[in-house]
């Protein structure tokens, strides 16, 4: 059973959090319990949940997700997942995508809200998208769609103008955490800005001044192995070499 499948399994796993590494059990199955979501680095072998990739054992309590976050560059598609993604090409039904994936990711037409194929957004070849991963297997091209589960853009869809750079997995995730991240907690109380963050890696950022998006842009790459205490005091130091 691969990553995304559903399992039944009991109490939170005491390695959250820890660093895990392939061939690990992380869960006994054995003890039957609420539905659990599997995501990327795990995979079900009998009554376990293994590790496949090295990383750190991350779980997410409000749909009761579990996944391993490493740092690698290379982005593995899983279900759900936001991802940015480059339109490298236009076919009479979709576009191809490069989301940093081992293959390009198809996004419909149509995959985008109130679209028709009289109206459907005419995206240009290098153009950048804030998409949904809607299918993801390995043996086939991964789904995008620009529209959440009612249907709704939900701020998916082109990313105008801005800047978009690349970073590890695991520090895109960490800027998607809950509570927000202090890198993006201090940045956000000096800078105006918008901010897309893709799981594959990839960070789009845009504001009025052009100086602005290089110090958020810089700030955030320079935040990835700091504590959160030296996060605070890098952008403290980014802000006063502006002044």
């Amino acid at each position: 059973m691969e990553a995304n499948d559903t399992v039944q399994t009991g109490p939170v796993s005491p390695l959250v959090l820890q660093i895990v590494a392939p061939g690990d059990i992380v869960l006994d199955l054995a003890k039957a319990g609420k539905v659990v979501r599997l995501g990327g680095g795990l995979r079900q072998d009998g009554d376990s949940v293994v590790v496949t990739r090295a990383g750190r054992l991350r779980h997410m309590q409000a749909n009761n997700k579990y996944w391993v976050e490493g740092s690698q560059k290379r982005y593995v598609p899983n279900v759900e997942d936001g991802v940015i993604g480059v339109v490298v090409d236009r076919r009479f039904e979709s576009y191809s995508l490069d989301i940093g994936a081992p293959t390009y990711a198809i996004l419909p037409i149509l995959a985008f809200e109130g679209a028709t194929r009289r109206n459907a957004p005419n995206l240009q070849p290098g153009a950048a998208v804030y998409a949904r991963v809607v299918k993801a297997h390995r043996d086939v091209q991964p789904e995008l769609s620009c529209m959440d589960v009612s249907n709704k853009s939900s701020g998916f869809g082109s990313l105008k103008n801005g800047y978009v750079f690349e970073c590890s997995t695991g520090l895109a995730r960490s800027l998607l955490s809950k509570p927000m991240c202090p890198v993006l907690e201090a940045l956000g109380k000096r800078f105006s800005y918008e901010i897309a963050v893709g799981l594959n890696g990839r960070v789009w950022v845009n504001a009025q001044e052009p100086s602005t998006i290089v110090a958020v842009s810089n700030g955030i790459l320079a935040s990835e192995f700091l504590t959160p205490a030296q996060q605070h005091i890098m952008v403290a130091k980014v802000i006063e070499r502006m002044q």
